[in-house]
C-alpha cells in the first residue's frame, strides 16, 4: 500500500504528505481523542516514539472527533497532548475516519483486515496501524495497547533494514 503521496495537514496547519512525515521510516498511525477513556495510551505511544525513533520509526497521531471525544481546536489538542502526556510525535489536523469525508489515509487503511480477518471502518478511538516503509500494514484494535507484544512484533518487523 503506497500512502506516501497522500496530503496531510499537520496539527500546526502545515501542508505536507504522509511520505514526508514518515521519510522512509516505519510508522504507527493511530486515531486519537483527548477525552476518550483510552487516552492514557498517549503515554505508551510516546514511549514507543522515544524508544524506536533512532531505529527508523515514528508514531503519527490523527485526532478525530468522529466519536465525539476530541477537543474543539487543533491548538487545544496540541496543548493537551503536550502538557498532559508529553507528546512529541507528529500529529495531523482533526480528521474524519469513516464515511464519504474520511481522510484519504483512512480511506486506504480501512481496507486492511485486523487480527479478526475483517477490514472495514474504524471502530473507536486509538485504532492502530503499523506501516512498513515498503507498504505492509498491520491493524490493531483500539483496546490493543501500543506496547502489546503483537504491536511490538509488528514494529520490529516493519523497521527499515
Amino acid at each position: 500500500m503506497d500512502l506516501s503521496s497522500i496530503p496531510v495537514t499537520t496539527i500546526r496547519g502545515e501542508e505536507t504528505t504522509f511520505g514526508a512525515l514518515t521519510d522512509g521510516k516505519a510508522a504507527l498511525v493511530v486515531n486519537v481523542a483527548s477525552r476518550c477513556g483510552l487516552a492514557p495510551q498517549y503515554e505508551q505511544l510516546e514511549k514507543l516514539q522515544k524508544e524506536y525513533a533512532d531505529r527508523g520509526f515514528t508514531v503519527i497521531g490523527f485526532p478525530s472527533n468522529q466519536f465525539l471525544q476530541e477537543l474543539g481546536s487543533e491548538e487545544k489538542i496540541a496543548e493537551y497532548c503536550s502538557a498532559t502526556w508529553g507528546v512529541t510525535f507528529p500529529m495531523s489536523e482533526k480528521v474524519k475516519l469513516n464515511g464519504k469525508n474520511a481522510h484519504p489515509i483512512y480511506q486506504q487503511l480501512t481496507t486492511v483486515p485486523g487480527a479478526d480477518g475483517k477490514a472495514g471502518k474504524i471502530s473507536w478511538n486509538f485504532e492502530k496501524f503499523v506501516i512498513s516503509p515498503d507498504g505492509r500494514v498491520w491493524r490493531f484494535s483500539p483496546r490493543t495497547l501500543p506496547d502489546a507484544p503483537e504491536v511490538i512484533e509488528a514494529i520490529e518487523e516493519a523497521l527499515p533494514a
